[in-house]
């Protein structure tokens, strides 16, 4: 009797533990009453009758990246690239994902291999490179249609990478090589354009300010021209005034003063070795007496009395020796 008591605990206690389930954080369990789905158990502690009820599948509920293997894509015109995807999703129904579709990893990869082909095959190869937003646009909008039976949304899909074949790549690089050096060429030539505007501009100013120098130059020229014509002028007036107050003495006298100049400046010349008068030496002297009668009836009568002269000796012309050079043996 004991022992059946035992035995009779000891089944209730298994009995007991096969029905009680804990659900992770995360996950869903699909519950299957005698092979039929029931119940979505969701994360906690749930009871079941055991060997009626059974886990059926558990069902990751949290959001999953699928990789998208290399494919190798024929574009519009004909060039073949490979591409690379990655796609993002997440499960919302459990028991559609897990009892509407079989593998559901399988099928999201088939399906967005085929839309990839699809979407980048109605493109060209310049499109497919520029164009990838526009890509995936179209492939979230085409596939998250197609998953929705299964209890699946796409949240995300990404083109990873796109290689191009390598002879398109090289014609690429040269191309981009090209475009570079043509802008290179063009900022240098606009440079070089503001700098010829620049120096013209400074050369137009210098013109400018040049003209306006000479301009200034020549208007104080004639400025000054004037002024000395007007000196001038006055100075003729005063010679002229002179002239017809004293008569011949005032001619004697500018006479004079100009030859003794003009002596002067043959006695101050360093390349005069020899001064040879060409007139008469009593010529000077006769111009002095004229600028001493200017002197004396300039000082009138009252002025200082000068001692009686020796009366002058007879004067005799004086003949000019002629000057004989000397030779060079002395």
């Amino acid at each position: 009797m004991g022992g059946f008591l035992i035995a009779l605990i000891v089944v209730v206690v298994v009995f007991l533990m096969m029905g009680v389930r804990v659900v992770r954080q995360g996950y869903v369990y699909t519950i299957e009453r005698l092979g039929k789905y029931t119940l979505a158990a969701t994360p906690g502690l749930h009871l079941i009758i055991p060997f009626v009820d059974r886990v059926g599948q558990k069902v990751n509920m949290m959001e999953q990246v699928l990789d998208i293997p290399g494919q190798e894509i024929i574009t519009k015109d004909n060039a073949m690239v490979g591409v690379d995807a990655v796609v993002f999703f997440q499960v919302l129904d459990a028991g559609k994902a897990a009892y509407e579709v079989a593998n559901l990893y399988n099928a999201i990869m088939a399906l967005t291999t085929t839309n990839l082909r699809t979407v980048m095959g109605s493109m060209d190869l310049d499109e497919t490179l520029s164009k990838r937003d526009e890509i995936n646009a179209r492939l979230l909008s085409v596939i998250d249609h197609a998953t929705s039976p299964w209890g699946v949304k796409i949240t995300r899909i990404e083109i990873k990478d796109i290689r191009p074949p390598l002879d398109i790549s090289n014609a690429m690089a040269r191309q981009m090589k090209a475009e570079r050096e043509k802008r290179a060429e063009i900022l240098e030539a606009e440079g070089r354009r503001a700098s010829e505007i620049l120096r013209a501009e400074g050369e137009k100013q210098a013109q400018i300010l040049s003209a306006e120098g000479r301009r200034e130059a020549a208007y104080r020229d004639a400025e000054a021209r004037e002024r000395e014509a007007e000196a001038e002028a006055k100075a003729t007036q005063m010679v002229s005034d002179a002239i017809a107050a004293s008569g011949n003495q005032a001619i004697n006298y500018f006479i004079a003063q100009e030859y003794t100049k003009a002596v002067g400046k043959f006695a101050t010349s360093p390349n005069a070795k020899t001064i040879l008068f060409p007139v008469e030496a009593t010529q000077l002297i006769g111009s002095l007496g004229g600028i001493g009668e200017l002197v004396k009836d300039a000082l009138g009568p009252d002025g200082p009395q000068s001692p009686p002269r020796a009366p002058q000796a007879s004067r005799r012309p004086v003949t000019p020796q002629p000057t004989v050079p000397p030779s060079g043996g002395q």
